[in-house]
């Protein structure tokens, strides 16, 4: 008997925080509609085995053909997570949802709706909530040395971006929407090749619609769709703070360099060496960070290399 085929593919990633995606799961369920047959995909991202057996006991206990979980011997971040579910997605659409995330009412078929009638559109996402229900952030500008020395309202000024903090009512052509709810067509994410598997965390979707851009196709910010997302749930789990800013960097120095060329890259890096040199001074613990973009913030040393096989 043959695979079935989805409308959408909704993945999710889990790493040590399965009651959160557990309550993602449900929230799912209750408020997608029947009308368009969606499959999800859990990746565990070699979460510790208490973990990993609660979520599995919690889906084969729900006994519904359309929800699978598969199981990574390797945390591969979130790019590599979202590929190796890919792998087993059959839906015309992709969903990459966070797992610490709540849906809205109809969110998925709003998304759904949009880009049938948007033909030029690869990617869309809707307005995050956070916890206390206030509106945030939904979509970001392409990282530049402009962006990241300027600032964005520069940038919005300068280059005429659509402003992020403005209250939006209809659909909007952005350069990127937010990480933690991507509604792709599976046939243009596949075209690009997906999410650059050598960033661990952090500028997947700025890389993706940056490549997608190039072909003509766009990313769209929908404000009538709605959800909400507690923020870094998983994250703050993968090191210390500094640990993580340094992890940032690595993957937006890796974005500069690949989307803009050596000279933009280092521009930027002698700027962030004068910087954070400076700011090591009187910080002392920025001094790891320093080191780390004095020396080029290398790829191999990513916490992508650190991770074990279970």
């Amino acid at each position: 008997m043959g695979k079935k085929n989805y409308g959408i593919s909704i993945i999710i990633i889990n790493y040590n925080s399965s009651e959160y995606t557990k309550k993602c799961i449900e929230s799912v369920l209750r408020t997608t509609g029947s009308e368009i047959p969606y499959e999800i995909v859990v990746v565990d991202n070699a979460s510790e085995d208490s973990d990993f057996m609660s979520l599995e006991d919690y889906i084969k206990n729900l006994a519904k053909k359309n929800i699978k979980c598969h199981r990574s011997r390797i945390n591969m971040g979130f790019g590599g997570g979202n590929m190796h579910g890919v792998q087993f997605a059959t839906g015309r659409y992709y969903l990459f949802l966070n797992n610490d995330t709540i849906l809205f009412k109809d969110v998925i078929k709003s998304c759904h709706d949009f880009m049938e009638t948007t033909p030029d559109v690869a990617v869309c996402g809707p307005q995050i909530y956070n916890e206390n229900n206030q509106k945030e952030v939904s979509f970001d500008h392409f990282t530049s040395f402009a962006r990241e020395v300027f600032g964005r309202q520069f940038v919005e000024n300068v280059f005429s971006k659509p402003k992020r903090r403005k209250e939006h009512s209809e659909p909007i052509a952005v350069d990127y929407v937010n990480g933690s709810f991507m509604f792709f067509r599976a046939s243009d994410f596949n075209t690009v090749g997906g999410f650059d598997t050598n960033i661990f965390l952090y500028f997947e979707e700025s890389d993706i619609c940056y490549r997608l851009k190039k072909l003509g196709k766009k990313a769209y910010f929908v404000p009538s769709a709605s959800y909400t997302h507690f923020q870094g749930k998983s994250i703050d789990k993968t090191g210390m703070p500094i640990a993580t800013k340094i992890e940032l960097k690595t993957s937006m120095f890796y974005v500069i360099r690949k989307n803009h060329g050596y000279l933009h890259y280092q521009m930027l890096r002698l700027f962030f060496i004068v910087r954070y040199g400076l700011v090591s001074i009187v910080k002392p613990k920025y001094f790891k960070l320093f080191h780390r973009i004095l020396i080029g913030l290398p790829l191999g040393k990513s916490m992508k290399h650190q991770q074990i096989i279970r």
